[in-house]
């Protein structure tokens, strides 16, 4: 080999020996003001996110909406007016021929069975309770949403880093290709693959391009389209701290086993199927003040202007009466009710039982896929990346004795950086079930504002 060709070749193996160092990260872990700075960063968009949500103005209406009912069931019924004539003869249409007519006026109020009206209010204040619940359980839905396509997005900006560092060092390759070639020192397929390898990675820039602007669009969903006009890049990482489901998943007890049911008792979709049974608990309560008497007042005045059979003006009348109705036949109507609302509670509680079996599989199912993830990732940091190093190493060098061929480097060269990628995938994948974890045992880093009614929604008070 003459002396031209080797230089070539010495440049040339120099730079890729140079490649995987440059793109293949050489720690698993991250600088933890870096993460900080990300966590942080992703808190604040999903806090923007939900203090615009419409679906959280929609519960929390809602909310107010039961609220104000409960505060009018608790009120009784308005009294009732009664105006009319009495005994008025039909032969001359006077009010003074006959003793009899008179002129009433009177007034009627209604009083509910035993607790009926306090235990209403209860019961709509439970259900105002459960709709205020449905606020955190939506807000933990957008986080994790908005986190798992923040991860997404991150890894796709990773990824183009690496592609574009690869890019970078195969067009340098390329260029001491093409002058070898030029001096007659290299083959024509050499500088084509290479140009071939140059082309597919500005092929998978582009398609990575295109998915990251796919990426930010999704997040417009909750930013809205103005957010997404004035943003049309955005730094994000495909890894985060945790440090409230790390503290949570210590803090599990060794002897609970695969039961996380303390654990998830503090998510809002348990909440409210506690909400539902103390509803249906109400239900019953009120089901049993069927059984009680239902009393109603009546007072009437009657004026009257004929005289009297001795000549004298007649007595005004005043007639006062206490309704009552008597729960007397109650196998169709009270019982049949009552029994209805116990099989509700029933209902109820094995609902509960039956969500809490299904986020306890969740967790479970979550907490192999975490496990297994970090074993795979040690695997590539203590493993693989360093034999696809000393591979690419040792092809370079095979290449530079002319004992191995140029698709041998591009092969070993590919390999290495399919490998990192792969290494990328599963950081991101392992954030994500963390992020999937989070959601369920409800402890993410975000401090989302109460929610508001929109302007236009506000209630005015009739006069």
């Amino acid at each position: 080999m003459n002396n031209t060709r080797l230089w070539a070749l010495n440049i040339s193996a120099a730079t890729l020996v140079a490649m995987p160092a440059m793109s293949a990260p050489q720690h698993y872990g991250v600088d933890q003001p870096q993460l900080a700075a990300a966590s942080q960063q992703l808190n604040a968009l999903i806090e923007q996110a939900l203090a615009t949500d419409a679906n959280r103005q929609q519960y929390f209406a809602q909310s107010q909406a039961m609220r104000e009912t409960a505060i009018a069931s608790a009120t009784l019924m308005d009294p009732k007016l009664k105006v009319g004539i009495g005994g008025l003869p039909v032969d001359s249409f006077k009010f003074d021929d006959d003793p009899m007519t008179n002129i009433s006026i009177g007034l009627m109020q209604q009083f509910e069975r035993g607790d009926t009206l306090s235990l209403q209010q209860k019961k709509n204040n439970l259900q105002a309770d459960g709709s205020a619940l449905q606020i955190a359980a939506r807000e933990l839905d957008v986080a994790n949403r908005i986190t798992k396509i923040w991860l997404e997005l991150g890894y796709q900006q990773v990824a183009a880093g690496i592609l574009r560092e690869n890019q970078r060092l195969m067009i340098e390759m390329e260029r001491f290709i093409a002058t070898n070639y030029s001096l007659g020192k290299s083959e024509a397929q050499d500088l084509l693959n290479a140009q071939l390898q140059v082309s597919k990675l500005d092929e998978k820039l582009q398609a990575n391009t295109q998915i990251q602007r796919r990426l930010l669009s999704q997040l417009s969903e909750w930013l809205g389209s103005d957010w997404l006009n004035t943003h049309q890049s955005l730094t994000t990482s495909n890894r985060l701290l945790w440090p409230r489901l790390n503290a949570a998943l210590a803090s599990q007890s060794k002897s609970s086993g695969n039961q996380h049911y303390t654990l998830l008792a503090q998510h809002p979709m348990v909440k409210m199927a506690d909400t539902s049974i103390a509803v249906g608990q109400t239900q019953v309560e009120l089901a049993e003040q069927a059984y009680l008497p239902q009393f109603g007042v009546e007072v009437m005045y009657g004026y009257r202007q004929a005289n009297n059979m001795r000549g004298e003006p007649a007595s005004d009348l005043v007639s006062a009466y206490l309704t009552m109705d008597i729960p007397l036949f109650t196998d169709n109507r009270q019982d049949k009710n009552k029994a209805a609302a116990q099989y509700q509670v029933g209902a109820a509680k094995s609902q509960k039982d039956l969500l809490l079996a299904q986020m306890n599989a969740k967790v479970n199912a979550l907490l192999v896929d975490k496990q297994n993830l970090e074993l795979r990732l040690a695997r590539y940091q203590d493993t693989l990346l360093s034999q696809a190093k000393a591979r690419t190493q040792a092809v370079e060098r095979g290449y530079q004795n002319n004992t191995a061929q140029f698709n041998d480097v591009i092969s070993a060269t590919s390999d290495e950086l399919n490998l990192i990628l792969e290494q990328q995938r599963l950081v991101t994948d392992l954030s994500i079930v963390k992020s999937n974890l989070a959601a369920l045992l409800n402890r993410f880093g975000y401090q989302a504002a109460a929610p508001t009614l929109r302007p236009d929604t506000q209630p005015h008070t009739q006069h």
